[in-house]
């Protein structure tokens, strides 16, 4: 695999949270395949996907939150190509046509707990017809399009063994120390990608710090380790907030771009490290955290960006310092070992703690590898080298916790 087609796949532009992107995309979609006024809008989601809409803001949409408005204002959006970028397109006059909507009850969503993977099933009945789109594993794979019930384009998506030829799935499939040899092969162009995608989750990190209390993160200068974790919890904050600035999204989630990409970069700059370098530890760092994410799953009862993205940075780092495969593995295990047990109970502002936690546990992690301490493998999941501690994490978010989401998913609606 080359590392252009792990970007292509992995590394993508993305305006507000994924999973509303995802279910206005897929409304929108339903909708163009049909003319005429909209006379009902239905989704069934899968609970991950679901869990993820909840509580999160939306760009452009003054404050609103939620799949109802996410399903809502894509039934309306007038171009489908926006992809996860739909979000740019709300402005007043979609809102109040997204609100009459819902104040004619005309929107409904349905939960189908039998969805272990991420699944967006939406259907848009209008006068001139009836559209329905599907999305399947991928936030952004149409696996069914439909025009009054006659499919009109799509393609199933790959799931288990068979997704085997998928970027995340190969990734995921590779040793620590082989993906840490395909970050040598990036060329000039993935370099360019990867600085412009770091910028964007940079400008969205430092717009954070404006919604924040003064003195949240402290000014260069101070005490680097709270800096860089405080400034990740400031673009997170304003992203789940709904501000209308567009990220670089990493193994389907803009919160593990933001994660990854802003530490690592500043840390380089700060520590000396020269530009090619500081790319090629942010190319490992993505590696890293798509291959701990196909582990998890695409949508996990853990949070990504406390696992995935904090043992991206772990790593990413060790790159930069020099560090051996042994202390790699160290690191990994130390990650394993400590935060492994962070769940996940939906995007929103909230995700910000916890991010902050995976970037300020990486750190340490990092420290610890480097004195050559770590975790050892006879403690809980820790694995024998870092490849078994990824295997062990993932066995315990795919199998382990199945019955948390349900109980999440519960207490969510219970607050309704």
């Amino acid at each position: 695999m080359r590392f252009s087609e792990f970007l292509d796949a992995e590394w993508k532009p993305a305006l507000g949270c994924t999973e509303p992107a995802a279910v206005a995309h897929a409304a929108s979609l339903a909708a163009a395949q049909g003319t005429g006024a909209i006379q009902q809008v239905s989704l069934v989601v899968d609970p991950r996907t679901y869990k993820n809409c909840h509580a999160v803001g939306i760009p452009n949409s003054g404050g609103r939150t939620g799949v109802l408005w996410a399903l809502a204002l894509g039934a309306r959006l007038p171009d489908p190509s926006l992809g996860l970028g739909c979000f740019a397109a709300v402005d007043a006059a979609l809102l109040a046509s997204a609100k009459d909507l819902l104040d004619r009850k005309a929107v409904r969503v349905e939960v189908d707990p039998s969805r272990p993977d991420l699944h967006i099933d939406c259907t848009v009945a209008r006068e001139g017809g009836t559209g329905r789109a599907v999305l399947e594993v991928e936030h952004t794979h149409l696996a069914r399009l439909e025009a009054n019930g006659i499919q009109v384009g799509g393609r199933p998506a790959r799931s288990g063994a068979a997704g085997l030829s998928s970027p995340r799935a190969t990734v995921g499939a590779m040793g620590i120390q082989e993906l840490r040899r395909l970050t040598a092969s990036i060329s000039d162009e993935d370099r360019a990608r990867l600085r412009e995608g770091a910028a964007f989750n940079l400008a969205m990190a430092e717009h954070g710090v404006s919604l924040l209390p003064p003195g949240f993160v402290p000014p260069v200068g101070t005490d680097r380790l709270v800096r860089l974790s405080r400034l990740v919890s400031a673009g997170v904050f304003a992203r789940m907030s709904g501000e209308p600035l567009m990220v670089v999204s990493l193994a389907g989630s803009g919160n593990k771009g933001i994660t990854l990409s802003v530490p690592v970069t500043l840390w380089g700059r700060e520590g000396g490290h020269d530009q090619a370098r500081i790319e090629e530890a942010l190319a490992f760092g993505c590696l890293m955290t798509s291959a701990t994410t196909h582990h998890l799953g695409t949508l996990s009862a853990v949070c990504g960006a406390s696992n995935a993205a904090g043992i991206g940075i772990a790593l990413a780092i060790l790159l930069l310092e020099g560090a051996t495969p042994a202390q790699m593995d160290l690191a990994v295990a130390n990650m394993v070992g400590n935060v492994a047990g962070m769940i996940c109970d939906g995007a929103k502002i909230g995700c910000a703690m916890k991010a902050m936690t995976g970037v300020d546990a990486a750190f340490r992690s990092v420290a610890l590898a480097l004195a050559g301490f770590g975790i050892p493998a006879t403690d809980g999941i820790v694995g024998i080298d870092g490849d078994a501690s990824l295997a062990n994490l993932g066995r315990l978010a795919r199998r382990g916790m199945i019955g948390v989401d349900a109980e999440v998913l519960e207490i969510m609606q219970a607050k309704l």
